[in-house]
């Protein structure tokens, strides 16, 4: 559950006309995998995400902006369950992510947040996960309502956001004003 959403999101009702659509699961792929999968699972009519950020990686003869996968190694999938093995035997995916045996499922309207949250204009970077820290709310802005861990550093204030089922945390550059305690 991405820390912060969970109140939001248990708020909403579905009404009568509403059908369940089916869920996400998340996937475990090979190293640097991750686009070439969600690529198959797309040609294959399964719904997909991956969410990527922009990294400029700089070498001695040039410069190059690279778009790298949000999540090391996870792409979220839409898919009945029954169907599972046509996405499990894709080259480049380990399996999914499971407890107890059964496959972790998160909410259509989990993944829907987490795809609007990371469409605003906000620079998003992967971040170590964190459990422990100084707990925030944000009051304002794209990441409103969501809640993170501060970290500091020099003159800038970053708030962590995790995501528990795959333990991944990204970080985004906030404005200190915009924050109170959780």
């Amino acid at each position: 559950m991405i820390s912060g959403l969970s109140a939001a999101m248990n708020s909403s009702t579905m009404t009568a006309e509403q059908v369940p659509q089916e869920p996400w699961y998340v996937l475990y792929t090979c190293p640097r995998h991750e686009k070439q999968v969600a690529a198959q699972i797309e040609r294959r009519s399964f719904s997909c995400f991956l969410p990527l950020y922009r990294s400029v990686r700089r070498w001695k003869d040039r410069r190059k902006e690279l778009n790298l996968a949000l999540f090391p190694g996870y792409v979220f999938v839409r898919m009945p369950l029954e169907n599972k093995l046509q996405v499990l035997e894709l080259p480049g995916v380990v399996r999914l992510v499971s407890f107890n045996g059964q496959p972790a499922t998160l909410s259509a309207s989990e993944i829907e947040m987490l795809q609007s949250r990371l469409s605003g204009a906000l620079n998003f970077e992967p971040h170590p996960y964190l459990r422990r820290g100084r707990r925030v709310r944000v009051r304002s802005g794209a990441m409103q309502g969501l809640e993170g861990i501060i970290v500091r550093r020099k003159d800038r204030c970053r708030v962590i956001f995790s995501i528990d089922l795959i333990q991944r945390s990204v970080a985004v550059e906030v404005d200190e004003a915009d924050l109170e305690p959780a």
